[in-house]
């Protein structure tokens, strides 16, 4: 288990301009930064430390300051960024802290809707992402592609595909599964936006005021329908939230089908991270996507 310094500490504090902290408390739930709530007189705080030699929490910082150019905040809310820091080869991404419950999902769905559409307003004429970044703790590689197709096989499928261990997948089976998705995305019209990347229940809540909350991205520039495919990937998402999301984007025509295809590249990711039975969720997504 990673554990923050005293030195961590007081440099926070030190840019801060603040004295010891009135407590530090243990944040439990994700399994690759070690994270705490750090209180101060006037002030909470929700801190993540990376002592990996990648820089994850750099990546973040980054996704959460574009995601946040195009939010509704009557609606949507991604933390703010207090402060990031490296010492010594550790990384600390500093946010605001926001309190959370259990409630409907209404204002996320609508403002989830509303950032893809505002994105899209000011796209940059091509899909991928300026910076290399990562999935989970898996590369998630930079690079621009005029065409959506290209884009989703080129620098996310293709890539997954390669990391898997040797011999799992013929080389045959691979070309024709990327030659499929080729065929089953052919004519659709992907509406192009800023998404989140890795939309799953871990990673969204609702605040006390019941507004949507997102965080932890793996941002890039892609078809909006990606976000929601991943959601239908894990469940927890509410009723409440595809039924205001579609208000803002309706549902096309072969989105079913489509999130299967999507949701493909999670899949292979779990397994590079993971291997286990996503190894045989693997081969049925596979034969699943070979049979639509």
């Amino acid at each position: 288990m990673q554990k923050i310094s005293q030195f961590e500490v007081s440099e926070i504090c030190n840019q801060l301009g603040e004295k010891t902290p009135k407590s530090i408390k243990q944040v439990f739930g994700g399994d690759i930064h070690n994270s705490w709530q750090i209180e101060f007189q006037t002030a909470k705080f929700f801190l993540k430390r990376n002592e990996r030699k990648v820089k994850f929490l750099k990546f973040e910082e980054f996704c959460l300051k574009n995601l946040q150019k195009y939010i509704n905040y009557e609606n949507l809310i991604i933390p703010k960024i207090i402060l990031y820091l490296e010492l010594n080869n550790v990384e600390l991404l500093l946010m605001e802290w926001i309190d959370m419950k259990n409630s409907d999902q209404k204002k996320l769905g609508q403002g989830l809707g509303e950032m893809h559409c505002e994105s899209n307003k000011f796209n940059p004429q091509s899909f991928g992402f300026p910076i290399d970044g990562y999935i989970g703790t898996t590369n998630q590689i930079k690079g621009w592609e005029r065409n959506w197709i290209k884009c989703f096989i080129n620098l996310r499928i293709e890539p997954q595909l390669a990391m898997l261990e040797k011999d799992f997948l013929e080389i045959n089976i691979k070309n024709i599964i990327k030659t499929k998705i080729e065929s089953e995305l052919h004519d659709h019209e992907p509406f192009n936006s800023l998404v989140h990347g890795d939309l799953w229940s871990g990673n969204i809540g609702v605040n006390r005021i019941n507004k949507g909350v997102i965080f932890d991205p793996a941002c890039w520039w892609a078809d909006c329908e990606v976000d929601i495919a991943m959601t239908r990937l894990f469940g927890n998402f509410g009723s409440e939230f595809y039924e205001n999301y579609h208000k803002v984007i309706p549902i096309k025509k072969g989105f079913e089908k489509r999130t299967m295809i999507y949701n493909f590249y999670h899949i292979l990711n779990h397994a590079n991270m993971f291997g286990g039975s996503y190894y045989h969720q693997v081969k049925e997504y596979i034969r699943n996507i070979l049979s639509l």
